[in-house]
C-alpha cells in the first residue's frame, strides 16, 4: 500500500474518531449535554497546591471584613436631629435655648462679653455657637453684633452625651441624655481597627465603655506633630479633630491611652474619605472630617461617654430611649 494511501486512511480515521466525539457531546432534549457519555480527550494534569499557604494580608482583612460586616441595620433605631440643635426657631430640641448677643451681660463684672464669654457661662462650646450663629458648618467665624441670635446649651439641664460604636456594622449612634432619658441625634459611618483575632473584640479597637477626654486637638495642614516618635503633620493621621479617651469605666478590654476620635487622615490630594467604614486604623474611631467636626462642636464641653461593642444588642445604654 503506497504512502498516499496511509495517509487518506488516517485522515479518514481522525475525522471519524472527531465526528463520534461531537455526536456524544450533543445536547440532549432541554437543552443539557451529557457528561456521562462524553469521551476524556486531554488529559487532566493534577497542578500541586501548598497547603495552609498564608492569604495575601489585604485578601484576609477583606474577608473578615465581610464576615464581621454581615449584621445589618435593618430595624435599629435612625435618627437626624443635629440641625434642631442649631436651629433658632420653634424647631430647635428642648436642651438648647435661643438668646440674643448683647454686650452687656451680668456674669462678665462690667466688661464687654464676646462670644467666648458666653460659652463658657453655658457651657457650650465657641463652635456649637459659631455654626448656630452662621447658620451653616462654620465652626470658626464668631462675627456677633448686638441683637445677634445663637443657641446655647440650657443652663437648667443637666446634660450628658453618649456615643455607641457597633464594629460589626462600623456605625455610631450619638445620644444625649437628659435625666433618665436618651435621645438619639444622628447615626454615622465610623472606620475602626485593622481585623486581630487575637484580641477580645476580633480587631484593634477595643470594647468596652470609656470616658471621653479634654485634651482635645483641632489640626489644620501644616500643623505638625508627633505621631509613632515620628514627626508628621498632623491632618495626615488624625484629620482635623482629635478627642481623646480618659478613663477605663467598665468592661474595657485594652487601656484607653492613645486611643480616641478622630478624623479620616489626609494626603496631599484631599481627606481619604474611604478609610471610613472599614477596618484599617491603629484602633481608633475615625469619622468623615464634617462629621467628627458636627459631633467635635457638640460634646467638648459636656461629659461623654463612648461604649464599644461587637453588636449593637450587646449594648448596656443607660436611661429610656425617648422618641421626639
Amino acid at each position: 500500500m503506497s504512502l498516499v494511501k496511509y495517509f487518506a486512511i488516517g485522515s479518514v480515521a481522525v475525522f471519524a474518531v472527531v465526528g463520534l466525539a461531537g455526536y456524544a457531546r450533543r445536547p440532549l432534549k432541554g437543552g443539557l449535554v451529557d457528561e456521562s457519555m462524553a469521551p476524556i480527550l486531554v488529559q487532566e494534569v493534577a497542578i500541586p497546591v501548598m497547603k495552609n499557604r498564608p492569604k495575601p494580608p489585604e485578601v484576609e482583612a477583606e474577608q473578615g471584613k465581610l464576615e464581621l460586616s454581615t449584621a445589618t441595620s435593618v430595624g435599629l433605631p435612625e435618627a437626624d436631629r443635629i440641625a434642631s440643635l442649631f436651629a433658632t426657631d420653634s424647631s430647635k430640641l428642648p436642651v438648647v435655648e435661643t438668646i440674643s448677643y448683647t454686650s452687656r451681660v451680668p456674669w462678665t463684672q462690667g466688661r464687654p462679653a464676646w462670644i467666648a464669654d458666653y460659652a463658657s457661662h453655658y457651657e457650650t462650646s465657641r463652635h456649637f455657637i459659631a455654626r448656630s450663629l452662621n447658620k451653616k458648618n462654620d465652626y470658626f467665624t464668631q462675627k456677633v453684633s448686638p441683637g445677634d441670635r445663637f443657641n446655647v446649651f440650657k443652663k437648667d439641664k443637666n446634660i450628658q452625651f453618649y456615643l455607641l460604636a457597633d464594629l460589626s456594622r462600623c456605625r455610631l449612634w450619638f445620644y444625649y441624655l437628659d435625666q433618665n432619658e436618651r435621645v438619639l441625634l444622628k447615626t454615622y459611618a465610623i472606620g475602626v481597627g485593622r481585623l486581630d483575632s487575637k484580641k477580645s473584640s476580633g480587631c484593634l479597637t477595643p470594647i468596652g465603655k470609656y470616658s471621653l477626654g479634654e485634651r482635645i486637638a483641632i489640626y489644620k495642614p501644616g500643623t505638625m506633630g508627633f505621631f509613632h516618635e515620628t514627626q508628621v503633620e498632623m491632618v495626615r493621621v488624625f484629620g482635623t479633630r482629635w478627642i481623646p479617651f480618659d478613663q477605663e469605666l467598665e468592661g474595657c478590654s485594652e487601656s484607653s491611652k492613645g486611643l480616641g476620635l478622630h478624623g479620616a487622615p489626609w494626603t496631599e490630594s484631599g481627606e481619604e474619605r474611604l478609610k471610613v467604614g472599614k477596618y484599617d486604623s491603629d484602633g481608633c474611631i475615625r469619622l468623615l472630617s464634617e462629621d467628627m467636626e458636627e459631633i467635635f462642636s457638640i460634646i467638648i464641653t459636656k461629659p461623654t461617654v463612648i461604649e464599644i461593642v461587637k453588636d449593637f444588642y450587646n449594648a448596656a445604654m443607660p436611661g429610656a430611649e425617648k422618641s421626639l
